[in-house]
């Protein structure tokens, strides 16, 4: 701007402009009506329709100047900084102290701040093999639960008692239940109050879970392959002090396939592992195992039936339960009545024709029951012997006929 006023001055010439594009670079605009009066030391650098461009000495200096400034800029930064950084190499270690120093508190005063806000205990920690928990609650779910109070639960582990099993209907609060067990393990484990009246954590090396239905098809991994996978990496790895929460193991496959594994597990888990296990499950028939293994103990979740309706009241209790409310739960979700309406008659039909798989006899030492006859074989008899045929329509015959086939067909493969 001070070159292009100086110009102006010492040639006269109005109208003259300094301007730069990036394929010529800077240059001084003349228009054509003025060129007469443009100075010998003007060379030319670019004629357009209207004016002539040109450059002088004084521009180039200034030009070479402006476009190397970019890169002037960058290597003195960078040489400042490289300074700098060499200085501050010193304080490397004190730095790290001040980092650790400031997340520590910051870790800490969140987690009082927690513990006030939301009526959490000091958790006691055990080498005993001890989980007890008193009224203990969900510590995510009962934030949104704005307005409702959080129905707490109680646990109770020890290394002669270490695994639950869980039953009772969908929507009841199993899932709830068994995730804030392992949350409150985890808590005490990090150093943070828990959201509990009581708190008594043994000291755990590992947390395993098994919950919810999920597959990973790019690698040709169905639902069920998943679960299963998932489940052999628990049973290979947990150790008499891990923790392991079981949800549904089985279901994503056939009813007397899933309920087989189902109870291996829990029989392998019972006989060999030992860890504390919440294993929550549809199959009723498991709640025979409390009275075969010593150290599993049945819990349920209590509903009411009131007016033909369902009230989850989320509180887990000793004992076992034979109900899974599926059906009621579908109703609640929506499901259109006529649907409702067959699904309760073809229950009805299966259970009264011999269909229901609760009346599997699970044995834990060995496939073949006294007097040489399978298990699956015995299935098969207790089947044909509840059957009423005069009752029975043809199809449902049909359907019971290939059934008991394909029961006696996997005793053989077994046996």
């Amino acid at each position: 701007a001070k070159l292009e006023a100086t110009e102006k001055q010492l040639t006269g010439i109005k109208n003259l402009k300094i301007g730069f594009n990036n394929t010529f670079g800077y240059f001084i605009e003349v228009l054509n009506s003025q060129k007469d009066l443009v100075p010998y030391r003007y060379v030319r650098k670019q004629t357009t329709t209207n004016a002539e461009r040109y450059i002088t000495e004084e521009l180039k200096e200034i030009e070479e100047k402006v476009l190397n400034a970019d890169d002037k800029i960058a290597k003195l930064e960078f040489k400042i900084f490289s300074e700098i950084r060499n200085k501050l190499l010193e304080f490397v270690h004190k730095f790290q102290q001040v980092a650790k120093s400031i997340a520590l508190i910051d870790v800490l005063s969140s987690f009082a701040k927690v513990a006030i806000d939301n009526n959490y205990v000091k958790p006691e920690i055990n080498e005993q093999g001890v989980y007890e928990i008193i009224e203990g609650r969900h510590p995510v779910v009962e934030k949104f639960m704005k307005g409702v109070a959080f129905n707490p639960n109680d646990t109770f582990l020890t290394n002669d008692k270490n695994i639950m099993l869980i039953t009772g209907p969908n929507m009841a609060g199993k899932s709830t239940y068994m995730r804030q067990v392992a949350i409150i393990t985890l808590m005490a484990h990090m150093g943070s109050f828990v959201p509990a009246k009581r708190a008594n954590i043994s000291i755990t090396d590992r947390i395993f879970t098994r919950i919810g239905a999920s597959d990973d098809l790019a690698l040709g991994q169905s639902t069920f392959m998943v679960e299963m996978s998932e489940s052999a990496t628990i049973l290979n790895e947990a150790t008499d002090r891990s923790l392991i929460i079981l949800d549904e193991v089985g279901r994503g496959t056939s009813t007397y396939d899933g309920l087989s594994i189902a109870y291996a597990i829990i029989d392998y888990l019972s006989k060999h592992i030992n860890a504390k296990t919440l294993f929550a499950t549809h199959y009723h028939e498991l709640t025979k195992l409390e009275e075969e293994r010593s150290n599993i103990v049945n819990y349920h979740v209590c509903v009411k039936e009131f007016a033909g309706e369902v009230i989850f009241l989320h509180k887990i209790l000793k004992g076992g339960t034979d109900k899974s409310f599926g059906i009621e739960v579908a109703s609640i979700a929506g499901l259109p009545k006529e649907i409702i309406t067959v699904a309760r008659n073809y229950l009805k039909e299966m259970e009264d024709n011999g269909f229901a798989v609760q009346n599997l006899n699970l044995k834990t030492s060995t496939n073949v029951s006294d007097g040489g006859v399978s298990l699956n074989e015995k299935a098969v008899l207790n089947a044909l012997e509840r059957t009423d045929v005069n009752m029975i329509s043809p199809m449902k015959a049909l359907e019971l006929i290939t059934s008991l086939k394909e029961r006696l067909k996997g005793g053989n493969n077994e046996n």
